[in-house]
C-alpha cells in the first residue's frame, strides 16, 4: 500500500432469513448515513482479510466472502490534505452471528430497501452490482451439482 493512498475494505453482507434475503446496512455515528460496512485496511493487511476482520470484531459475525462485487475509487481531506482513497467491496455470507457490538445502528433489510436507504451513489451501485455478482455466483455453485 502507497503511504500517500488509504485502502477501505467494504462487506456487503446478507443472509436468507425467513424465506427472503436480507442485506446489512449501519450507520456510523449521530448524524451518519446508512452505508455499506467498511474498515480501514491496515498496513501488510489484504482488503479481503480487512472485511474478514471487521465482521468478525465490530459486527460479531463468522462469514464467508464470496466473491469481489466491486472497485471505486476517491479522494477524502486528511488533516486537510486530499488523499486518494481505494475501495474494495466483497460479498459476504453470513454463516454465524453474536452480538453485533460495533456499529451505532443496524438492519437487515431487502435489497430494493437497501437501495432506497442508502445514501452515496457508489454505494448503490456496489448493492446492484453484489446482487448480480450473487446471481452468476449461485448459478456457477448449480452448475457444480
Amino acid at each position: 500500500m502507497k503511504t500517500n493512498q488509504l485502502l477501505i475494505s467494504g462487506a456487503i453482507v446478507f443472509k436468507d432469513y425467513a424465506g427472503k434475503r436480507k442485506f446489512l446496512v449501519v450507520k456510523q455515528g449521530e448524524n451518519a448515513e446508512w452505508e455499506v460496512p467498511k474498515v480501514t485496511v491496515r498496513k501488510g493487511e489484504s482488503s479481503v482479510r480487512a472485511s474478514l476482520r471487521m465482521t468478525g470484531e465490530v459486527a460479531g459475525m463468522n462469514a464467508r466472502i464470496l466473491e469481489e462485487a466491486g472497485r471505486a475509487s476517491g479522494t477524502t481531506l486528511i488533516n486537510g490534505k486530499s488523499v486518494p482513497v481505494k475501495y474494495y467491496y466483497y460479498l459476504l455470507v453470513q454463516q454465524s452471528a453474536g452480538e453485533m457490538i460495533g456499529f451505532d445502528k443496524f438492519e437487515w433489510l431487502e435489497l430494493k430497501d437497501v437501495i432506497k436507504r442508502v445514501s452515496l451513489k457508489r454505494e448503490k451501485e456496489m448493492y446492484k452490482n453484489a446482487k448480480d455478482v450473487l446471481k452468476e455466483w449461485e448459478k456457477a455453485r448449480q452448475r457444480k451439482r
